[in-house]
């Protein structure tokens, strides 16, 4: 059976390393020992004013490349995963081509907010298993949402961080490893819940519905703290059930990484222990899209993912969107 089998992964963040300490000087108050103490956040990375979404998805699709031992011309889709987009259009995979130099590459971008590398990943996988024009895919997550922090909001600023990751899929004919599985939900309910809102008709018709600062990232409303934990382990077990395995039997799981008492919660509704689901909001702050694929890519780089091991994808953002997909590696 022609499959997707995840070959190389690759990674990039900016320079610029903001520890909590520039918060406390910022907010006028103690914020570090609350981010220490409750979502483990130690220090993050930022663009400079020169960095864009495209420089961190180019230069991880390099790294990509390069650990694939793989030349971009032989690229057939680039799917980035964004919702802070180099523009609102065209489209940013279409600069990552032009720079990459992935001359036979088709594109596109995808926007399900933090789900979107999994949706893409998911997507690019089936692409491949559908078409066999496609060989070679590349799949990026990334993300700058420090474009798009509003410097006096505490609920947000200090959280939110920069980085991107590429995995390449290549069509093998395989059952035994590759994709298995996917799953995707959403509730649409929390769309105006959580957001950057400016962009689009909704500016242009009414630019005081949600305040002065549209282009900023805005929490409208607090989300009940067991939503999460309760849709990724619901998908987890469905994912789960339709290949024929335990969640025991999952040996890594990469998990978005806004808060750790989410994956936390997540881990124990499985009765699993929290080494399955590697975190690396310490170092790099939440990134959004980026956070699962840079939490495999340095895992893997540890040496901890093997040959054989199952993967298990889940992520969740703005919308509200959830995404799952596992693989066996």
């Amino acid at each position: 059976m022609r499959n997707a089998k995840i070959i190389a992964s690759g990674m990039f963040v900016p320079e610029k390393i903001v520890p909590n300490s520039y918060f406390n000087e910022l907010l006028g108050e103690n914020v570090s020992d609350w981010l220490e103490e409750n979502v483990e956040i130690h220090e993050r990375r930022w663009c400079s004013d020169d960095d864009s979404t495209a420089d961190l998805c180019t230069n991880a699709a390099n790294d990509a490349l390069k650990n694939a031992n793989l030349n971009a011309d032989e690229l057939d889709l680039i799917i980035v995963a964004t919702d802070t987009p180099e523009y609102i259009s065209p489209s940013t995979s279409t600069v990552v081509q032009h720079r990459i130099d992935a001359k036979n590459a088709g594109t596109f971008d995808l926007n399900s907010a933090c789900a979107g590398f999994v949706t893409a990943l998911d997507t690019g996988a089936k692409y491949i298993r559908a078409d066999k024009k496609y060989k070679h895919v590349m799949v990026i997550g990334a993300y700058a949402m420090s474009k798009h922090l509003n410097m006096e909001d505490k609920n947000t600023v200090s959280l939110f961080a920069d980085g991107a990751a590429a995995f390449i899929l290549k069509a093998e004919e395989s059952e035994e490893q590759g994709f298995l599985a996917g799953n995707l939900k959403t509730q649409g309910q929390f769309a105006d819940w959580m957001g950057i809102f400016a962009g689009g008709t909704k500016f242009q018709i009414n630019p005081d519905s949600l305040g002065k600062k549209l282009n900023k990232l805005q929490f409208v409303k607090r989300f009940p703290s067991d939503l999460n934990p309760t849709i990724w382990s619901e998908m987890i077990k469905e994912l789960c059930d339709e290949i024929g395995v335990n969640p025991k039997d999952i040996n890594h799981f990469f998990i978005s990484q806004l808060n750790i008492r989410a994956l936390q919660q997540t881990m124990d509704l499985l009765d699993l222990d929290m080494s399955r689901t590697p975190t690396i909001m310490h170092t790099y702050g939440y990134t959004g899209s980026a956070c699962i694929p840079m939490a495999f890519h340095l895992t893997n780089k540890e040496g901890k993912i093997k040959k054989d091991d199952l993967v298990l994808f889940v992520g969740s953002g703005g919308g509200l969107s959830f995404a799952a997909s596992v693989f066996k590696m």
